[in-house]
Parts: C-alpha cells; structure tokens; sequence
C-alpha cells in the first residue's frame, strides 16, 4: 500500500499545479528543481512530497486528455 498525503500537501500541490500548469513535467527531478525556483521550501521532505503529487498530477491530466485526442482524431479522419 502507498503512503498517504496530508490534506495539506494536496491542496498546495494543486494550487501550484493550477497556476504552473505549463511548467511542470512528468518527471519527479525536473519538477523538484521547478519547485525550487518557484517557490521557497525549508524542508526536502515536504518539496519532495509537493514534487511528487504534482508529478502525479500531470501524469493524471496527460491520461484523461490522451483519450479525447484520439476521438478528435478519429472524427476528423471519417470527415
């Protein structure tokens, strides 16, 4: 079983995830080097940990767009 994140975490990570959307990856490393630029983290643990959901949610939102790509494609190729 994984481990589970502070509410917290989850809200400062999607609130820096909404305002960067643009930046950030899905890659662990270059999102904790994004992090460190953007904002001032006094614990590792906790960058860490903000750099991990929001990884997560990148991967999150490239799988629920993947699908609607496909279907756009789909449609336009019957046209």
């Amino acid at each position: 079983m994984g481990r589970v994140r502070t509410a917290a975490i989850k809200k400062f990570s999607k609130m820096i995830y909404q305002r960067y959307k643009d930046k950030f990856t899905s890659s662990f490393q270059e999102n904790k080097k994004i992090l460190e630029e953007l904002i001032t983290v006094d614990s590792d643990k906790i960058r860490n940990r903000i750099a991990g959901y929001v990884t997560r949610l990148v991967k999150v939102a490239a799988t629920v767009h993947a699908p609607e790509l496909e279907a756009e494609e789909t449609s336009a190729n019957v046209d």
